[in-house]
């Protein structure tokens, strides 16, 4: 006898009666910013956030698409959406950073690649906020060109031994693990012969060390791996193909399924209030140049959001969606939010330089600037998500390369040894 499942439109009532019977009312403040900043979170604050998470688990609210197998409800992406629209009006665990393990680049890449016997084991913890997981991807040496990193794992019996750095690692200071991209053969050529570990955080030879940034947040962080041992089955993928975990790593970095209504809250609705409320303080709203302004930004809001449903469509009607296609959400991402950031500053005012204590809105539109840049760097900068879609999407010739076909260790040989100057 198989399970039915249950109707959507049900599903949705069940879970918008246990959200107003469990959860707080979302502050629709909380929506203002275009990336999720904050103070850092107390270690007791954060606990109580992932208690929070253990409930909404519980619940069966956690995990809704994946297989029952590793802790989830085997439901449809539908079910999945109708859970997170009735929830956007309420308070959900906040787990920063490291909290996308679920539904962020690590969850999904993990539930794409990693053995049954390694999603028995973590997936119902990841679930339940029990274990997070913190990207160990970039390193000081090798960011855009990830085919460059430099970290090494060397097999000792039945387990590996990692050294090396990793940097740019959102949330890894309040994370559990971290899924970390090893170079595990020195001899192929520098795309093959990497191999992906979950390395506890906790484990000895580890530090992680937090990145101050121009917000005054701190949720990047460096780490520093030195002679890490990780259980062989702990291994994420298979041996020596990591590059094609790091392409699913690439996919949801960049953007894959971001059709979330969190993102740019009211703008099905309508000009985002917390443009109209910049304009009303400054003293703009009647102001013609100033309404055109609030006109080109929610036309950027709406052409985004229509962007983002429709590389979300594709990425579900395709079974191996490339990379490339999420470049386009990626590069409009790089492309307008410094654009909007602009605008809105200009629509501010003052505002946009300083603000009183508790003003919230201010205090949010200055974060937001700082920030405006953010996606035309992470997750590759917006020359890489142009290579890509000329390359991948729209069948270009390939950029010339030097060292595609020659075996990393030689690789490294060459860049030590070079000097600059035409031999």
């Amino acid at each position: 006898m198989t399970d039915t499942l249950p109707d959507v439109a049900t599903y949705r009532q069940q879970a918008r009666a246990w959200l107003e019977a469990n959860l707080e009312p979302r502050d629709p403040s909380e929506g203002l910013s275009l990336r999720g900043v904050g103070a850092h979170k107390s270690k007791e604050d954060f606990a109580l956030e992932r208690a929070l998470q253990r409930r909404v688990f519980d619940a069966g609210y956690s995990g809704i698409t994946w297989p029952k197998e590793y802790g989830g409800q085997g439901l449809t992406p539908e079910h999945a959406r109708a859970f997170k629209d009735e929830a956007n009006n309420f308070r959900m665990p906040d787990l920063g950073a490291a909290g996308a393990t679920v539904d962020g680049p690590s969850g999904q890449t993990i539930l794409a690649h990693a053995s049954p016997e390694f999603l028995k084991r973590h997936g119902p913890k990841m679930l339940a906020g029990e274990e997070l997981f913190a990207q160990l991807f970039s390193e000081p040496g090798a960011g855009s060109d990830l085919g460059g990193i430099t970290t090494r794992a060397v097999k000792d019996g039945e387990h590996w031994v990692l050294t090396g750095s990793k940097i740019w690692s959102s949330g890894a200071a309040d994370a559990d693990y971290g899924m970390c991209l090893a170079r595990t053969d020195w001899e192929a050529t520098k795309h093959r012969g990497l191999t992906w570990f979950a390395v506890p955080l906790d484990a000895k030879g580890v530090t992680v060390e937090p990145i101050k940034e121009i917000n005054g947040s701190s949720d990047f962080c460096q780490e520093f791996l030195d002679e890490v041992e990780v259980p062989e089955e702990d291994i994420i993928g298979e041996v020596n193909e990591g590059w094609a975990v790091a392409q699913t790593m690439l996919l949801f970095e960049r953007g894959s399924g971001r059709d979330d209504p969190r993102l740019l809250p009211g703008v099905e609705r309508g000009v985002d209030a917390h443009v109209v409320e910049m304009a009303t303080r400054s003293g703009k709203l009647e102001d013609p140049a100033a309404r055109q302004l609030i006109a080109r930004i929610h036309t950027m809001d709406w052409l985004k959001v229509q962007l983002s449903k429709r590389v979300a469509g594709l990425m579900r009607t395709s079974d191996r969606p490339p990379a490339s296609i999420a470049s386009y959400w990626k590069l409009a991402s790089g492309v307008f939010d410094p654009l909007r950031a602009q605008l809105v500053t200009e629509l501010a005012g003052g505002s946009a330089l300083g603000w009183h204590e508790g003003d919230e809105p201010g205090r949010l539109l200055s974060i937001n600037h700082l920030n405006s840049r953010v996606w035309s760097i992470a997750g590759g900068s917006n020359e890489i998500q142009r290579n890509s879609i000329g390359e991948r999407a729209l069948g270009l010739p390939r950029e010339p390369s030097f060292d595609t076909n020659k075996p990393f260790s030689e690789v490294v040989r060459a860049a030590q040894n070079w000097t600059g100057t035409p031999s």
